[in-house]
């Protein structure tokens, strides 16, 4: 086989480096999607495939056990793996690697072995991988990840070797075990996929370039190469081997909070809202004229102090001629049987304090007894516990007023009539149940 030329093999490898990076970011936020902290192993794609290729040769980077052979030949090498992930920072792998060592030594003497040729059909191993930057506080879904693992397998091979003379001597095929430890880097360039550039060393045995070593000396082997990481899987969820635990707690952190900050800001405004409204129902309840209505119902405000109205605020006319009659003021039972009738019938719409129009034959019924008999009328608003007490106390007044203002619009005198509001302060019944709350929410008539 012709030497495999190394040059080609890393501009090759830098360019697809390059060219991935701009995809890198969507596999930050793709790692960690659809993922909670200690969440189970089913939110992840745990399984994956690797195939590479690249150089195998006697020699290492470090620069031991080359046995003597020091005229190296590159040659291509191949692998393939199947990998299961445990954890995001370890996985076990079962790894397949093909091709064939050579090299060529300059000083026979003593050897007789000129020259050695090994090819390796096939290889069998399983290790442990460990990738460090899966557990990193400060760098956490880094783009580079930096990985070692170390393993124990089967390796097939058969040696040819040359000697002196040019002669070659075919040894048997052996499999024997041997001992693989592969470090390098890995790209995440997009969502689950990889790409690897890694270095292997692999201890054989001793007889691997046909060349008895030492009791305790091995041969040693070395595999450059650069290939692609692929999640196996549902492409919806991340995979493991690129996720990282510190992101998936920083992202779930983010998302609560952030969720928290609207909810707290929707509040906010609503309060706002409320606050705005009851300011304009409190200003609605004043009387800034003192004329006894309020400024909603209050249709003639700046009236002068001391003049008679009617009910809507406006000043009534005066009477020429009026002869004051002091006489006793006497209630009778037939007085009291149109006022609760008026209270039996009285009825507001819901949390308001508008009259429903069922409610006004009987209100026309007291009205008439106000102005035929010129009695006094005290009205009470009453509410259930329900909502807070500024908000009940604001109802029970208003509906008291509105009553007021209804009797003053037909007729009756204002100044005799005095509305009061109580809220839940001054139950009937209990408020425990929804027929006792539905008998406080009343306005009380009392004539005198």
């Amino acid at each position: 086989m012709k030497n495999f030329n190394l040059k080609n093999v890393a501009i090759v490898s830098v360019a697809s480096l390059l060219g991935s990076i701009s995809v890198a970011q969507a596999q930050k936020q793709g790692s960690i999607e659809g993922t909670t902290p200690l969440g189970s192993e089913t939110q992840y794609r745990t399984w994956s495939v690797g195939l590479n290729a690249g150089v195998l040769n006697q020699s290492n980077i470090f620069g031991f056990n080359q046995d003597g052979f020091d005229k190296l030949e590159h040659n291509l090498g191949y692998s393939v793996y199947i990998k299961k992930q445990i954890s995001p920072s370890f996985g076990l792998k079962a790894q397949y690697m093909g091709g064939k060592v050579a090299g060529k030594n300059n000083d026979v003497t003593g050897t007789g072995i000129a020259a050695f040729e090994t090819k390796t059909p096939w290889s069998a191993a399983l290790s442990g991988e460990w990738t460090m930057a899966n557990t990193n506080w400060r760098f956490f879904n880094s783009f580079i990840k930096p990985y070692f693992a170390v393993g124990l397998g089967a390796l097939n091979f058969e040696t040819t070797v040359t000697d002196a003379d040019g002669a070659a001597t075919t040894r048997d095929a052996a499999t024997k075990l041997y001992v693989p430890a592969d470090f390098g880097f890995k790209f995440a360039v997009a969502r689950g996929i990889n790409i690897d550039l890694g270095y292997q060393l692999n201890w054989a045995n001793q007889h691997f370039d046909g060349k008895a070593g030492g009791t305790f000396k091995n041969d040693l082997f070395s595999y450059a190469h650069a290939g692609l990481e692929i999640a196996l899987g549902n492409s919806s969820k991340p995979a493991l081997n690129n996720s990282n635990p510190v992101a998936t707690l920083v992202n779930d952190y983010n998302m609560k909070y952030d969720d928290l900050k609207a909810q707290n800001d929707a509040l906010k405004q609503e309060n706002q809202a409320l606050s705005s409204q009851l300011a304009g129902l409190n200003n609605d309840l004043q009387d800034d004229d003192g004329d006894g209505v309020a400024n909603k119902f209050d249709k003639c405000p700046n009236t002068p102090a001391g003049v008679k109205v009617d009910g809507s605020g406006c000043p009534l006319p005066e009477l020429k001629n009026e002869t004051k009659v002091i006489e006793k003021i006497v209630v009778t039972e037939e007085d009291r049987k149109v006022v609760d009738e008026a209270i039996k019938n009285l009825e507001f719409d819901l949390g308001k304090s508008t009259i429903r129009s069922s409610s006004y034959p009987s209100l026309n019924s007291v009205a008439t007894l106000l102005i035929e008999k010129n009695f006094s009328l005290k009205l009470a608003g009453h509410t259930d516990n329900t909502g807070s007490m500024q908000t009940n106390m604001r109802l029970s007044k208003e509906r008291a007023e509105a009553v007021k203002s209804y009797l003053v619009s037909k007729g009756a005198n204002a100044s005799r009539i005095e509305a009061t509001g109580y809220g839940p302060t001054q139950p009937i019944a209990t408020n425990a149940t929804a027929a006792g709350r539905q008998q406080n929410r009343r306005v009380e008539f009392t004539l005198y």
